[in-house]
């Protein structure tokens, strides 16, 4: 997969273990960033990529930082489509009670790179029924 930097000081992202899933996204920031509890803020990592077509990024929480501070993402998986190739950035927001402060290349989340397959629809009149039928949230049980 190609990486390009938007900036000389951004860190290209890594798979941290030999059995990581994902790899980590670093903030690229001119200064550092206070995330206030409830807070919403969109980080930049200064780079823009590559995805092969018939994959997508899923940008994913850290789970360090949501353990330790509250901190996860707003839309959890973000999904960056194989056609985007503009800058990455990542909204977090604090669910904690403390404000959080990000520096330049802090690990703020991870992105796994995912296969996709696109369905084809078919509109119709009826659907074949099921065991479940419409029954939505909570209708399984515990």
């Amino acid at each position: 997969m190609r990486i390009k930097k938007l900036r000389p000081d951004a860190v290209v992202p890594r798979y941290m273990t030999a059995g990581a899933a994902g790899l980590d996204l670093a903030a690229a920031l001119d200064a550092p960033v206070v995330i206030e509890p409830g807070a919403r803020v969109a980080i930049s990592t200064g780079l823009a990529m590559a995805i092969p077509a018939g994959f997508e990024g899923q940008v994913r929480p850290r789970s360090g930082l949501a353990k330790n501070h509250g901190i996860t993402l707003v839309n959890a998986p973000g999904t960056i489509d194989s056609d985007y190739s503009g800058p990455i950035t990542v909204l977090l927001i604090n669910l904690g009670r403390e404000p959080v402060t990000i520096q330049h290349g802090h690990r703020i989340a991870q992105l796994v790179i995912a296969p996709v397959v696109q369905a084809e629809l078919e509109e119709v009149d009826e659907l074949e029924a099921t065991e479940r039928g419409a029954g939505g949230f909570g209708s399984t049980g515990r």
